[in-house]
């Protein structure tokens, strides 16, 4: 149960309210409609209750470019299966790209050695450059393009230019493996890579041309790699298949200023996205361009308050959806503020430095980076001008009640500070902030708009304040449009319409508090969740169990320090001992084949690994053990006695 607070952390002033897009756009909406919505949470009941009048008007109030139709929705009761704007056209891209002007669109600081900035004409130029490039290339409506890149212009250009053409993209971060890439790109079969050559890290320059020509001979689908330089002056890729520099991909289009936006039904594929991988190689999630668009629109102007001119950040990888959420900032007129590197570069001060330095409005960041500078003692209040900060956005992982306690005691007193939730699945939020709603400790503030929320307990009642399942009970318009290569549907029904018929279960375990508000407790499943950074199990075995010596392994995530870290267990082949030089080979393994964070916190011996009468191993069974929590329906177990070398294990006491 959530512990009541007298008082809240923060109040949105009169002021606030009043001048708040979300009470502008309820009064249009009342007025439209002939509805009374005198504040937040008559608003919501209206949007879940009358879905069709309410997307309608996101689509209105947030001038949406394209033809929306008579339609709003159709089979509205069907989940999955609902039709939303049946008869629409538009372009995401033209959406974004609507202003032509000297504004600033984005500003990119790659750590401390990259300092460079694009106006909205620039913006425009440069896409409609790779878009001519792309379309000579023999892209079209339907064929995939993919980023393997850093959080930098390029790869929003990229990212536009696709979409203009209506083609699909999808995009992974450069510390990704090789491995990692082929598992994702691998199943898309992607026309068109585009990579970077490096990055920088923590002060650090990482190379990425050694391992790109390997992913790129994995993939023979790829007939064009296009390398953005980024770190070097000098690029050798002869040995890349269908490799050009990107200046000179485009080189032939430098006289390309008009983009021919290809307007397309509401639910044609914009984006490809993974899942975790948990049991095998990622899913890949489709999402559509509308759903997208109107979502995104919705979470940007009425939770989050972002207006024109507006300068919005998120810390985030391209391999993260908050990366494409920060991307249609652009569609409510802000400027867009990227970072690639470290977040922790100079003691935890650089993002602090560009914020002030830059005047952002909006910071995004972890729950894990706030806990990180609360350890480190930083006070980002003393030591920089955010008078221009209205509003930091946590998510990843659930914020802790310490959290609150500490943004607004050492970074700044009046500003919304608003956890999110939702995911890749998604890609938004379910639950998020509101600006015209108090801020209590520990909570998330409310439901989105449009997003019929509730907490199901185990027969699929409904509760509030106490935990359970969170759930969604009627469709909405950013449902994935399905998964990759499941043409009849039956792996993304068993994904989310199996537990509950008719009934969105997200597999988060959450609460509904006595404000209306929300606390995340995590997974409901095994997924594993250090940092924020949701990390499939599969991934990890798939690379330590190549090494001889690992005859078979199990992977958890334990709760420790307010976070999850992860514990990889292994059984090693008969007679071998567990030692440093191998726990090195391990996690070295990992580390090169997939990213840093999949890499264990700890690794452990153990001599057997339990595992189900049908030969499936049982994380959550472990998972239970070593936090001491009875482990319920052991028969189901062929090997129930193997749970014992779990339990207890002092290594995990520290």
């Amino acid at each position: 149960m959530s512990e009541p607070d007298q008082q809240p952390m923060w109040s949105p002033s009169a002021e606030r309210i009043g001048t708040a897009t979300v009470t502008r756009f309820a009064a249009v909406a009342a007025q439209r409609w002939g509805q009374q919505l005198p504040d937040w949470h008559a608003l919501w009941r209206w949007s879940v209750d009358q879905p069709e009048q309410f997307w309608i008007s996101v689509w209105e109030f947030c001038d949406v470019v394209g033809e929306r139709g008579a339609l709003g929705l159709v089979d509205g009761e069907r989940m999955p299966g609902a039709r939303w704007f049946p008869d629409a056209r538009l372009n995401f891209a033209e959406n974004l790209l609507r202003v032509r002007d000297a504004a600033p669109a984005v500003v990119f600081w790659g750590e401390n050695k990259v300092r460079r900035s694009l106006t909205r004409a620039e913006l425009y130029v440069e896409v409609a450059r790779f878009a001519a490039a792309l379309r000579a290339a023999g892209v079209g409506q339907g064929d995939r393009v993919a980023a393997y890149m850093p959080n930098m212009p390029e790869t929003l250009v990229a990212m536009l230019a696709a979409a203009s053409l209506g083609a699909i993209f999808s995009s992974a971060s450069p510390d990704f493996g090789v491995q990692g890439v082929v598992d994702r790109f691998g199943q898309i079969e992607p026309k068109v890579l585009i990579a970077v050559d490096g990055y920088y890290y923590n002060g650090k320059t990482v190379d990425c041309l050694g391992k790109l020509a390997t992913v790129v001979a994995a993939m023979p689908s790829v007939q064009h790699t296009v390398i953005v330089p980024y770190v070097y002056d000098s690029h050798e890729v002869g040995n890349i298949r269908g490799a050009a520099i990107w200046a000179d991909f485009c080189a032939p289009h430098a006289a390309s200023t008009e983009i021919d936006f290809v307007r397309l039904p509401f639910d044609h594929p914009l984006y490809i996205m993974y899942s975790s991988g948990t049991t095998g190689v990622p899913k890949c999630i489709v999402h559509c361009a509308g759903g997208a668009l109107l979502q995104h629109l919705k979470e940007h102007q009425l939770h989050g308050d972002v207006k024109p001119g507006d300068r919005l950040f998120y810390f985030t990888t391209c391999g993260w959806m908050m990366w494409n959420w920060l991307m249609s900032g652009l569609a409510s007129g802000a400027t867009l503020m990227l970072y690639d590197g470290s977040p922790f570069l100079d003691g935890g001060r650089v993002l602090f430095d560009y914020c002030a330095a830059q005047g952002i409005t909006h910071f995004g960041t972890s729950a894990k980076f706030i806990d990180a500078l609360a350890k480190e003692g930083l006070r980002p209040i003393e030591t920089h001008d955010l008078s221009a900060l209205r509003a930091i956005f946590s998510t990843g992982s659930p914020l802790v009640a310490e959290g609150f306690e500490y943004v607004y005691a050492n970074i700044k007193q009046d500003v919304l500070l608003a956890s999110i939730s939702g995911g890749t699945d998604l890609l938004s939020c379910f639950v998020l902030g509101s600006p015209v709603l108090p801020v209590w400790r520990g909570e998330i503030q409310c439901r989105g708009l449009g997003m019929a929320v509730e907490v199901y307990d185990e027969d699929g009642a409904p509760v509030r304040e106490q935990k359970g399942e969170l759930v969604c009970t009627k469709a909405f318009p950013v449902m994935p449009v399905g998964f990759w290569n499941d043409a009849d549907g039956s792996k993304y029904r068993a994904a989310y319409f199996e537990r509950f018929e008719n009934i969105w279960c997200h597999g988060d375990f959450c609460e509904m508090t006595a404000h209306g508000g929300f606390i995340i407790y995590g997974r409901s499943d095994a997924t594993l969740n250090p940092g924020g950074v949701r990390i499939g199990t599969a991934e990890i075995y798939r690379q330590v169990e190549k090494l001889p010596e690992v005859f078979e392994s199990i992977v958890i995530g334990q709760d420790w320090q307010n976070d999850v870290r992860v514990v990889l267990f292994v059984r090693l082949r008969e007679g071998l001992v567990l030692d440093d030089a191998l726990i090195e080979r391990i996690k070295r393994t990992i580390r090169e084949n997939t990213t840093p964070r999949h890499v264990p916190a700890k690794v452990l011996q153990v001599q057997d690994i339990p595992r189900t009468k049908s030969n499936k191993i049982v994380e959550l069974a472990v998972r239970k053990v070593v936090h001491g929590e009875a482990v319920k329906n052991v028969e189901a177990l062929a090997n129930p006695e193997a749970l014992e070398f779990f339990r207890a294990r002092p290594e995990l006491q520290s």
